[in-house]
């Protein structure tokens, strides 16, 4: 059967942006721990958007002009607040959790975020389909077993920020589609690191942070230097134009696969151990996400429409294009965000 090249093409693209965020996104819970050994949590991150943005917006003004830029007041605040709760309150919380649990463990943590999305579709009355949440409940059920092998990677305290700052991403994730936001979604990173890397840096001062640079680690700069070129902007990229291209539950599905990887890197890099636990538990999450992408998959000529203007309110963060009323309902079970 011929398969039209409209639809072939974002199918590839959709793919090729969901590995990628799978695999740069698992090795960034290693350079963070690896950056904090002699730079202060917050204000690391504080360097890591910052920076990033500044690139960003350089090859964007080069590539585009100014005009990439254009957007409202409203636009703006809106790519403001969602950088802020993503990033200030989401990333910079883990990397501080990072000094008191392991990088697994916090990997693992992190992967509540789908649930929490799932509650707050319930919130406004958006029922997932069955299966859909079937593979999140099986996710879970696998990230459950793989934290029975880490939990004594840290601390309660590690455990609770971490988590704090899971609910701060998904809240961010959950408002980014029902709030307006720069038309431009490269823009729209740029503004969101940079306000996100703003809200490091004074809450890192004001918390006593000191960057002393003398003492950094080589091993530290070359850690920051990943999270910047790679995990800030490959990783956080792809994942914002996921948001606009595929729906939130097969976006979502990086929770459940980035440990994983987080637990694969600790193995060949620190060394860690993987146990029968570990095998099974991750195991148990491809299932997961096999199950959440089958689901999802069982009607791509809805999701290919609304990549190119049709829609449902979307979940996510980055960048996309003003909330328009036709963008903004794919289907009652999917929710995405047009970029």
């Amino acid at each position: 059967m011929r398969t039209d090249t409209t639809d072939s093409r974002p199918t590839v693209l959709v793919w090729g942006a969901l590995a990628v965020v799978y695999v740069v996104w698992g090795s960034t819970y290693l350079g963070i721990g690896v950056a904090i050994e002699s730079i202060p949590p917050m204000l690391s991150g504080a360097l890591r958007f910052i920076t990033a943005a500044a690139l960003l917006a350089g090859f964007l003004l080069v590539r585009s002009g100014p005009s990439a830029f254009k957007m409202s007041r409203r636009q703006f605040f809106g790519a403001a607040v969602v950088g802020v709760l993503l990033l200030t309150t989401g990333n910079g919380l883990l990397a501080v959790a990072e000094q008191y649990i392991s990088t697994g463990l916090a990997a693992l943590l992190v992967a509540s975020v789908p649930l929490w999305l799932v509650v707050f579709r319930f919130a406004v009355r958006d029922r997932p389909k069955p299966l859909t949440l079937a593979g999140v409940l099986v996710g879970l059920g696998g990230v459950a077993a793989l934290s029975l092998t880490g939990a004594d990677g840290g601390s309660g305290v590690g455990i609770v920020v971490v988590l704090l700052g899971s609910v701060s991403w998904a809240v961010g994730s959950f408002l980014s589609s029902r709030i307006q936001m720069p038309a431009n979604a490269l823009a729209t990173s740029a503004v969101e690191m940079v306000v996100g890397g703003a809200g490091l840096l004074v809450l890192g001062t004001g918390v006593g942070e000191r960057l002393d640079v003398s003492a950094v680690t080589t091993r530290s700069w070359v850690a920051l230097a990943y999270l910047i070129l790679v995990g800030s902007l490959i990783g956080f990229t792809a994942f914002s134009w996921l948001l606009g291209n595929a729906p939130i539950s097969l976006v979502s599905t990086y929770a459940y696969v980035n440990p994983a990887v987080a637990v694969a890197l600790g193995a060949l890099l620190l060394d860690e151990p993987i146990t029968t636990q570990v095998v099974v538990g991750g195991l148990v999450i491809l299932a997961g996400v096999a199950l959440v992408i089958s689901t999802e998959r069982k009607r791509p000529k809805r999701v290919l429409e609304d990549v190119d203007g049709g829609g449902d309110v979307g979940l996510g963060v980055g960048g996309g294009q003003e909330p328009q009323p036709a963008r903004h309902h794919v289907d009652p079970t999917v929710e995405q965000r047009g970029v």
